[in-house]
């Protein structure tokens, strides 16, 4: 058993376009200080390393009887006394948040439209390759393992800061695209729209046989479906990245985040600036907002699109999926949703 698990956190690190990540970097610079014991501790600090320059990444710590996990946290610099978007990043197998911000660019983007964006660091107690358990039972329901743990440090975050708790979201890699999904299904109460990278949809594996034969693949039959009609009650609006030449977790994949949504457009196939040429598919359940967008790159394996060779599993090649589901996102308020379904 202990074996298959390391087979499937090994897998799901795939191959890197861009440097490995350092195992041995240290994610907290911080002295910890208890603030509530009912919602957890926190740290904060000014982050070391690669985000230097970058104003207001600060380090931290969530805690509850459930368990723990270390977290950094990106706020603007220019928007005092304002509520903003919160975007949570999942990020990858082997990765960490200070790699996840660097290969995304996510920060820098950030900074630019005013948003905050907390990412969770995977604890190596928990996953040695330091993956978010997808294919596990116990971590893929509302209410238990890591997505109680996540959805809690998402709260904690609100809390605690000026967020606009109708303007959350959450989008992962890989692993962290998995979890991103689970997320979107059991809590559409707290995310507003969801953004998946080289990822799997939720029940795509209940043990280490399906988990393998999902990321080699797909779960044909297997992923829980969401229709555009019950989107509010059971899943967040989604933007979904994935290569066609991703042979780590097989692209058809993407096709099973997406689901049976209604109303889709026609594909349009387009080249961004680099010649990276990909086609979109955008399915709408009303005129003004889509409630899903299929993403497929070509010639892209498992990897970031558009992102910085600064990170791993990236690829610098377009489109860039970052800008992109930043704009997907801030088209959509959960408040919005639950008004649309009453």
């Amino acid at each position: 058993m202990l074996e298959a698990t390391t087979a499937i956190q090994r897998a799901l690190g795939g191959k890197s376009s861009a440097r490995a990540p350092a195992e041995d970097r240290p994610t907290i610079d911080a002295d910890f200080r208890v603030v509530d014991a009912s919602m957890g501790s926190y740290a904060r600090t000014k982050s070391e390393g690669s985000n230097r320059a970058v104003a207001g990444f600060t380090s931290g710590t969530y805690a509850t009887t459930a368990g723990s996990r270390q977290y950094k946290l990106f706020m603007p610099s220019g928007f005092a006394a304002q509520q903003l978007p919160l975007v949570v990043m999942l990020h990858g197998c082997k990765q960490d948040p200070d790699d996840f911000a660097a290969g995304t660019r996510m920060n820098e983007l950030a900074q630019e439209r005013g948003v905050m964006v907390l990412y969770p660091a995977q604890a190596p107690r928990s996953n040695a390759y330091k993956c978010w358990n997808w294919f596990q039972p116990g971590d893929q329901h509302r209410g238990s393992g890591e997505p109680a743990l996540l959805a809690g440090l998402t709260e904690h975050i609100i809390a605690t800061r000026s967020v606009d708790a109708g303007r959350v979201y959450i989008a992962g890699l890989s692993a962290g695209g998995a979890m991103a999904a689970i997320m979107g299904r059991e809590y559409p109460d707290l995310f507003a729209a969801v953004g998946v990278h080289s990822g799997l949809a939720p029940g795509s594996a209940s043990d280490l046989g399906s988990a393998f034969a999902a990321m080699k693949n797909g779960a044909a039959g297997k992923a829980t479906r969401v229709t555009a009609a019950s989107v509010v009650s059971r899943g967040a609006p989604i933007i979904v990245f994935h290569g066609d030449r991703d042979d780590t977790v097989h692209a058809s994949n993407g096709v099973h985040v997406v689901g049976d949504r209604q109303g889709a457009s026609a594909r349009d196939h387009k080249a961004d600036a680099s010649g990276r040429r990909y086609s979109r598919r955008v399915f709408k359940a009303t005129e003004r907002h889509a409630e899903a967008e299929h993403w497929i790159i070509e010639g892209a394996g498992h990897a970031w699109s558009g992102g910085s060779a600064d990170g791993s599993y990236t690829d610098p090649q377009g489109p860039d999926a970052s800008r992109e589901m930043l704009r997907f996102f801030l088209e959509h308020r959960r408040d919005q949703r639950t008004r649309a379904a009453a």
